[in-house]
């Protein structure tokens, strides 16, 4: 049985929280899409399974750096996922950001990633 877009959402989040890559083994499809946050302005395209699952291992594993989730909002297939990426102790060492993801069949096939800029 297909896990439902919110269990799937719960999963990938609990990768990045615990540190833990290997949740995100099995949450992947073979034709998923990562639009990154970086660089700027449009940021890269990861395309496949393998290249999506490395990238999303590293940024798991990245010492002194971390997640908080700030909200997961679900619509059937699609979900977006608020958060607050760390890499220090103080609050200049962090950006809040969020992704757009879609998911077929259980498995993630689109990610895309945003984050907040300081304005000009």
């Amino acid at each position: 049985m297909a896990r439902t877009t919110a269990e799937l959402m719960d999963r990938f989040n609990a990768a990045f929280l615990k540190h833990d890559p290997t949740l995100l083994e099995d949450l992947i499809a073979e034709d998923c899409v990562i639009e990154n946050t970086v660089p700027a302005p449009d940021g890269a395209r990861i395309q496949g399974r393998a290249a999506c699952l490395a990238h999303w291992q590293k940024i798991a594993t990245t010492p002194g750096t971390g997640f908080e989730v700030e909200g997961v909002d679900v619509f059937d297939g699609r979900a977006i996922l608020r958060w607050r990426f760390h890499w220090g102790e103080g609050a200049a060492d962090s950006v809040r950001g969020v992704n757009l993801m879609r998911v077929r069949d259980g498995l993630i096939v689109e990610a895309l990633g945003y984050v907040k800029g300081a304005g000009h």
